[in-house]
């Protein structure tokens, strides 16, 4: 296993310490964790593409690609907090 160093801010460092600490795990752990459960973008659209196929045949055969597209967008405006009431 190669030991690899990367330079973060100390309160990015302490985040890392606690989010670990509150798993049990080291930081080294949960690092590695983290990293190895985030998809790529290549890795997302293979997903996307093999959910889409999916709900086309199991579902809505009249799934078009302006309906996944205005999914997509509400899906991107929720995740920018664009949408819905604060309270």
């Amino acid at each position: 296993m190669a030991d690899t160093t990367i330079k973060i801010s100390e309160s990015v460092r302490d985040r890392l310490r606690t989010l670990a600490e509150e798993r049990g795990l080291s930081t080294r752990a949960y690092v590695e964790r983290v990293v190895a459960a985030a998809p790529t973008e290549e890795e997302r659209a293979e997903r996307t593409a093999r959910a889409i196929a999916y709900v086309r045949a199991n579902l809505r055969a009249d799934l078009t690609d302006a309906d996944v597209r205005e999914a997509q967008e509400w899906r991107a405006a929720i995740a920018a907090r664009q949408l819905g009431e604060r309270r």
